[in-house]
Protein backbone atom coordinates (compact mmCIF):
# COMPACT_ATOMS: atom_id res chain seq x y z
CA UNK A 1 0.00 0.00 0.00
CA UNK A 2 3.03 2.84 0.75
CA UNK A 3 4.66 1.44 -2.72
CA UNK A 4 1.46 2.46 -4.54
CA UNK A 5 0.75 5.43 -2.42
CA UNK A 6 4.04 6.61 -3.25
CA UNK A 7 3.96 6.04 -6.79
CA UNK A 8 0.89 8.38 -6.54
CA UNK A 9 2.25 11.15 -5.25
CA UNK A 10 4.69 10.61 -7.59
CA UNK A 11 3.02 11.16 -10.10
CA UNK A 12 0.76 13.59 -9.32
CA UNK A 13 4.12 15.60 -8.85
CA UNK A 14 5.59 14.73 -11.84
CA UNK A 15 2.05 16.27 -13.09
CA UNK A 16 2.39 19.48 -11.87
CA UNK A 17 5.52 19.78 -13.23
CA UNK A 18 4.36 19.35 -16.69
CA UNK A 19 1.51 22.28 -16.26
CA UNK A 20 4.07 24.64 -14.32
CA UNK A 21 6.62 23.61 -17.44
CA UNK A 22 4.02 24.21 -20.30
CA UNK A 23 2.79 27.85 -18.18
CA UNK A 24 6.56 28.97 -18.56
CA UNK A 25 7.01 27.71 -22.30
CA UNK A 26 3.92 29.78 -23.13
CA UNK A 27 2.27 26.94 -25.51
CA UNK A 28 -0.26 25.66 -22.58
CA UNK A 29 -3.08 27.50 -24.29
CA UNK A 30 -2.48 25.29 -27.23
CA UNK A 31 -2.32 22.10 -25.75
CA UNK A 32 -5.72 22.31 -23.25
CA UNK A 33 -8.79 23.35 -24.77
CA UNK A 34 -9.42 26.65 -23.29
CA UNK A 35 -12.27 28.59 -23.67
CA UNK A 36 -11.14 32.30 -25.79
CA UNK A 37 -10.97 35.27 -24.01
CA UNK A 38 -11.31 38.69 -24.35
CA UNK A 39 -8.03 40.28 -22.96
CA UNK A 40 -6.77 43.85 -21.47
CA UNK A 41 -4.73 46.05 -23.85
CA UNK A 42 -1.53 44.17 -24.87
CA UNK A 43 -2.77 40.93 -23.92
CA UNK A 44 -3.70 39.74 -27.42
CA UNK A 45 -0.88 37.06 -28.18
CA UNK A 46 -2.60 34.22 -26.23
CA UNK A 47 -0.02 31.92 -25.50
CA UNK A 48 2.66 34.91 -24.32
CA UNK A 49 0.39 36.15 -22.17
CA UNK A 50 -0.69 32.86 -20.31
CA UNK A 51 3.00 32.32 -20.06
CA UNK A 52 3.93 34.90 -18.28
CA UNK A 53 0.49 36.60 -16.66
CA UNK A 54 1.09 35.77 -12.80
CA UNK A 55 -2.79 36.22 -11.83
CA UNK A 56 -1.77 38.74 -9.10
CA UNK A 57 -4.59 41.01 -10.36
CA UNK A 58 -2.43 44.56 -10.30
CA UNK A 59 -4.89 45.25 -13.41
CA UNK A 60 -7.89 44.83 -12.22
CA UNK A 61 -7.29 47.33 -9.05
CA UNK A 62 -5.93 49.69 -11.63
CA UNK A 63 -7.95 50.10 -14.15
CA UNK A 64 -10.11 53.45 -13.85
CA UNK A 65 -13.08 51.80 -16.04
CA UNK A 66 -13.76 48.63 -13.74
CA UNK A 67 -13.73 46.64 -16.56
CA UNK A 68 -10.75 44.14 -16.34
CA UNK A 69 -12.27 41.48 -14.11
CA UNK A 70 -11.29 37.84 -13.30
CA UNK A 71 -12.13 34.37 -15.58
CA UNK A 72 -13.91 31.90 -13.55
CA UNK A 73 -13.39 28.12 -13.95
CA UNK A 74 -15.75 27.64 -16.56
CA UNK A 75 -13.33 29.65 -18.82
CA UNK A 76 -10.68 26.82 -18.45
CA UNK A 77 -8.41 25.97 -15.89
CA UNK A 78 -5.56 27.99 -17.71
CA UNK A 79 -7.62 30.58 -17.78
CA UNK A 80 -9.05 30.52 -14.54
CA UNK A 81 -8.28 34.07 -12.04
CA UNK A 82 -6.42 35.63 -15.63
CA UNK A 83 -7.94 38.86 -16.42
CA UNK A 84 -10.70 39.38 -19.04
CA UNK A 85 -12.82 41.93 -20.09
CA UNK A 86 -16.62 43.01 -18.71
CA UNK A 87 -18.03 45.37 -21.21
CA UNK A 88 -21.42 45.58 -19.38
CA UNK A 89 -19.53 47.07 -16.73
CA UNK A 90 -18.16 50.11 -18.56
CA UNK A 91 -15.71 50.57 -21.46
CA UNK A 92 -11.95 50.71 -22.46
CA UNK A 93 -10.93 54.35 -23.54
CA UNK A 94 -6.83 53.26 -22.65
CA UNK A 95 -7.02 55.67 -19.66
CA UNK A 96 -6.17 58.94 -22.05
CA UNK A 97 -8.32 60.67 -18.95
CA UNK A 98 -6.45 59.43 -16.54
CA UNK A 99 -3.01 58.22 -17.75
CA UNK A 100 -2.13 60.26 -20.65
CA UNK A 101 -3.34 57.89 -23.00
CA UNK A 102 -1.24 54.90 -21.58
CA UNK A 103 -3.34 52.05 -20.70
CA UNK A 104 -2.73 51.74 -16.36
CA UNK A 105 -3.24 47.61 -16.94
CA UNK A 106 -0.06 47.77 -19.10
CA UNK A 107 2.35 50.15 -17.06
CA UNK A 108 1.47 47.93 -13.71
CA UNK A 109 1.96 44.39 -14.96
CA UNK A 110 5.07 43.41 -13.56
CA UNK A 111 5.67 40.79 -16.02
CA UNK A 112 4.91 42.04 -19.31
CA UNK A 113 1.70 39.86 -19.87
CA UNK A 114 0.14 42.93 -21.29
CA UNK A 115 2.50 44.67 -23.61
CA UNK A 116 1.94 47.26 -26.18
CA UNK A 117 4.69 48.21 -29.05
CA UNK A 118 6.19 51.25 -29.15
CA UNK A 119 4.10 53.14 -32.16
CA UNK A 120 0.64 51.65 -30.27
CA UNK A 121 -2.62 54.10 -30.24
CA UNK A 122 -6.13 53.19 -29.48
CA UNK A 123 -6.80 52.93 -32.89
CA UNK A 124 -4.44 50.09 -33.64
CA UNK A 125 -4.38 48.14 -30.33
CA UNK A 126 -6.85 45.43 -31.00
CA UNK A 127 -8.63 44.03 -27.82
CA UNK A 128 -11.21 42.51 -29.91
CA UNK A 129 -14.01 42.92 -32.42
CA UNK A 130 -17.79 43.98 -32.29
CA UNK A 131 -20.23 40.97 -33.26
CA UNK A 132 -23.90 41.71 -33.89
CA UNK A 133 -26.90 38.85 -33.18
CA UNK A 134 -28.92 39.76 -35.71
CA UNK A 135 -32.03 38.39 -33.69
CA UNK A 136 -31.13 40.19 -31.28
CA UNK A 137 -30.55 43.77 -32.47
CA UNK A 138 -33.04 46.08 -32.93
CA UNK A 139 -30.91 48.04 -35.06
CA UNK A 140 -30.65 44.98 -37.75
CA UNK A 141 -34.63 44.70 -37.86
CA UNK A 142 -35.47 47.81 -38.60
CA UNK A 143 -36.59 49.24 -35.26
CA UNK A 144 -35.19 52.26 -35.11
CA UNK A 145 -32.08 51.75 -32.55
CA UNK A 146 -29.09 53.43 -33.57
CA UNK A 147 -27.10 53.96 -29.99
CA UNK A 148 -24.36 51.75 -30.88
CA UNK A 149 -23.76 54.03 -33.80
CA UNK A 150 -24.32 57.37 -32.10
CA UNK A 151 -22.10 56.56 -28.88
CA UNK A 152 -18.75 54.57 -30.95
CA UNK A 153 -15.92 56.72 -30.64
CA UNK A 154 -13.89 55.20 -33.67
CA UNK A 155 -16.65 55.63 -35.98
CA UNK A 156 -16.98 51.59 -36.25
CA UNK A 157 -20.60 51.59 -36.57
CA UNK A 158 -22.71 52.42 -39.57
CA UNK A 159 -25.48 51.13 -41.50
CA UNK A 160 -25.76 49.38 -44.56
CA UNK A 161 -28.46 49.92 -47.75
CA UNK A 162 -30.90 48.59 -45.96
CA UNK A 163 -30.70 51.28 -42.81
CA UNK A 164 -29.52 48.34 -40.81
CA UNK A 165 -26.89 48.31 -38.21
CA UNK A 166 -23.12 46.74 -39.51
CA UNK A 167 -19.95 46.97 -38.26
CA UNK A 168 -16.97 48.49 -40.18
CA UNK A 169 -13.89 45.92 -39.15
CA UNK A 170 -11.23 47.93 -40.42
CA UNK A 171 -12.20 50.46 -37.94
CA UNK A 172 -13.23 48.57 -34.71
CA UNK A 173 -10.81 48.35 -32.16
CA UNK A 174 -13.27 46.37 -29.21
CA UNK A 175 -13.20 49.39 -26.72
CA UNK A 176 -16.39 47.86 -25.79
CA UNK A 177 -18.96 50.75 -25.73
CA UNK A 178 -21.53 49.31 -28.43
CA UNK A 179 -21.68 46.29 -25.68
CA UNK A 180 -21.58 49.02 -22.68
CA UNK A 181 -24.67 50.90 -24.09
CA UNK A 182 -26.64 47.99 -25.86
CA UNK A 183 -30.16 47.92 -24.86
CA UNK A 184 -31.03 44.83 -26.32
CA UNK A 185 -31.13 43.20 -22.32
CA UNK A 186 -32.68 46.10 -20.68
CA UNK A 187 -36.00 45.12 -21.49
CA UNK A 188 -37.61 41.66 -22.10
CA UNK A 189 -39.99 43.22 -24.15
CA UNK A 190 -37.43 44.70 -26.32
CA UNK A 191 -35.73 41.74 -27.78
CA UNK A 192 -37.65 38.08 -26.34
CA UNK A 193 -34.62 35.30 -26.27
CA UNK A 194 -31.80 37.12 -26.33
CA UNK A 195 -29.40 35.79 -23.46
CA UNK A 196 -26.89 38.50 -23.64
CA UNK A 197 -26.30 42.13 -25.32
CA UNK A 198 -26.99 42.11 -29.15
CA UNK A 199 -23.52 42.98 -29.83
CA UNK A 200 -20.51 41.78 -27.63
CA UNK A 201 -16.59 41.63 -28.35
CA UNK A 202 -14.91 38.73 -28.61
CA UNK A 203 -11.78 37.60 -29.61
CA UNK A 204 -10.75 38.65 -33.09
CA UNK A 205 -10.71 34.89 -34.47
CA UNK A 206 -14.02 34.05 -33.02
CA UNK A 207 -15.46 36.89 -34.82
CA UNK A 208 -13.64 35.90 -37.85
CA UNK A 209 -15.21 32.54 -37.36
CA UNK A 210 -18.41 33.24 -36.65
CA UNK A 211 -18.62 35.58 -39.72
CA UNK A 212 -17.24 33.37 -42.23
CA UNK A 213 -19.62 30.37 -40.75
CA UNK A 214 -22.78 32.87 -41.45
CA UNK A 215 -25.96 31.38 -43.40
CA UNK A 216 -27.35 34.97 -44.79
CA UNK A 217 -26.70 38.47 -44.38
Amino acid sequence: MKAQLGFTRRTFAIGVTGVLALLGLGGASRLVQEKPLTRPPGGQDEDDFIGACLRCEKCLEVCPAQVIVPATVEAGFLNTRTPTMNFKLGWCDYCKDYNGGSPKCVDVCPTAALKLAVDSTPENTIIGKAYIVKDWCLGWQGKGCRICLEQCPYDAITTDEYSRIRVKYDACNGCGRCEFVCVSLMSGSYTPGATDRAITIKPTQIVDFLLANEVNG
